[in-house]
């Protein structure tokens, strides 16, 4: 699987821990109503979410995400990694249209050059390193360097051996592009990017791998795994794939280049021979994540020293090609709904959606009965709020009345648009609740 992202501060032999570890979001677009960008952007704000990373660098998405401080991982398209590495003067021309035009408006962090080339695209591990210090070049020719990392995410199955994690190495017909990449990351202060999906170790293991170990449930010392050469013991797929990237790094002779993962999920539906794609385990694997990586426990190689993560992924991307899972590693659907509240109590206020301080958008009390009318057929008319469920017979057109139904389309046009405050205005007419005015089988969105 080929995608998303982050950030990090660690370092191995010089522990400099700088920045404080955080969790990030994929952004995907295959999706067959994609929002607007304004709208990602206002569910970005409203879930909290300071770290994104982009499969491109859509220029009307960081025109949106310019003056909101969120630090955002760009990324140079597999499609385009062959003129870039062949050409200085293309790479100059990319980071000039990409980088240059928008920052510091636009909060540009680090750039992924391609995604999982070494596994995806084989023809162009050739040109990657080339790329990768042809983007470096510009950067250091604008005087960005210091302020926009650059690496390129790898597949975590590159590593061969990974258990015992301390046994773990590259897979040495990699070797000609890495050991010039590794070099390239340590010399600029860079970062390994990984990619790692506990997910597919789990599948492909064959009952080798404890559902539980994947995702991060508590376990007995004695399920623990252990690895003999170090004595370490791992009670998670995640720490055990990082700390093979630490290993394999070694083994080279690298050692203080920190990991960073650029993609980490769960599928929350499947076809019928993916039984564990299910909303529960999503969720479970997912909020221990976010807690793992934010409660600063480290891996067991480099207790205390967190990775950050962005997490695979903001929405459901239904157009995607592949397995019926490859369409549901999403927290939200297209209308920035929840597809599961995530369970994070006492892991701070990212992705904090679990409702205990749920809001709703209502009308006014004393509202005029007018102005309502003219709001509701507003949101249900250029909002674009899906109004179905408002028609006669369906669960909210009891009671027909104007409140009633303004309620419920409020409501949607405040929840589709990230809970912004200024999305629950309506002229006036409408106001911020925290009284759920849902009603028998009418289901609110902020339930």
């Amino acid at each position: 699987m080929a995608l998303h992202f982050l950030m990090l501060l660690l370092v191995v032999s010089v522990v400099a821990a700088e920045e404080e570890p955080f969790i990030g979001v994929n952004i995907g677009t295959d999706l067959s109503d994609m929002p607007h960008p304004t709208q990602v952007v206002a569910l970005l704000k409203a879930q909290k979410i300071q770290h994104v990373r982009l499969f491109d660098a859509d220029q009307a998405m960081l025109i949106a995400l310019a003056k909101t401080g969120i630090e955002v991982v760009v990324t140079v398209p597999n499609d385009e990694l062959l003129a870039i590495g062949q050409s200085n003067s293309t790479a100059a021309n990319w980071v000039s249209h990409n980088v240059v035009a928008h920052y510091p408006a636009t909060n540009i962090t680090a750039i992924c050059v391609g995604s999982e080339v070494l596994t995806t695209l084989p023809n162009a591990a050739k040109v990657l390193v080339n790329a990768i210090k042809y983007i470096h070049s510009a950067l250091v020719a604008s005087n960005l360097d210091r302020q926009v990392k650059v690496s390129t995410p790898l597949s975590s199955s590159i590593i061969l051996d990974s258990f015992p994690p301390s046994q773990a190495f590259f897979n040495r017909s990699l070797n000609s592009v890495l050991v010039p990449m590794l070099d390239f990351l340590q010399s600029s202060g860079s970062y390994l990017m990984l990619n790692v999906y506990p997910y597919y170790d789990y599948m492909q293991s064959n009952g080798v791998i404890p559902l539980d170990y994947a995702l991060f449930k508590p376990l007995p010392p004695n399920k623990e795994a252990v690895d003999s050469n170090t004595l370490l013991h791992y009670t998670n797929v995640f720490d055990a794939m990082v700390d093979a990237a630490y290993f394999a790094m070694a083994f080279l002779n690298y050692t203080n280049i920190p990991v960073v993962v650029t993609e980490s999920g769960w599928p929350s539906k499947g076809d019928s021979n993916e039984p564990d794609a299910t909303v529960d385990n999503a969720n479970t694997y997912n909020s221990n994540l976010i807690k793992h990586v934010l409660n600063k426990t480290g891996t067991p190689k480099h207790p205390g020293i967190a990775v950050s993560t962005y997490m695979y992924e903001l929405y459901n991307e239904d157009t995607k090609a592949g397995p019926l899972s490859e369409k549901n590693w999403g927290l939200f659907d297209s209308n920035g709904e929840p597809i599961y509240i995530l369970r994070l109590t006492g892991s701070g206020a990212t992705l904090a959606n679990d409702t205990s301080n749920s809001t709703f958008c209502i009308a006014k009390d004393g509202a005029d009965p007018k102005m309502l009318q003219a709001a509701l057929d507003w949101a249900c008319g250029p909002g674009k709020v899906e109004c179905s469920l408002l028609l006669q017979g369906q669960p909210c057109y009891e009671p027909d009345n104007v409140i009633a139904h303004a309620n419920y389309a409020f409501d949607s046009y405040y929840h589709k648009m990230g809970k912004t405050p200024d999305s629950c205005d309506f002229n006036g007419v409408a106001t911020i609740s925290s009284t759920d005015p849902s009603h028998g089988s009418c289901i609110f969105p902020g339930r």
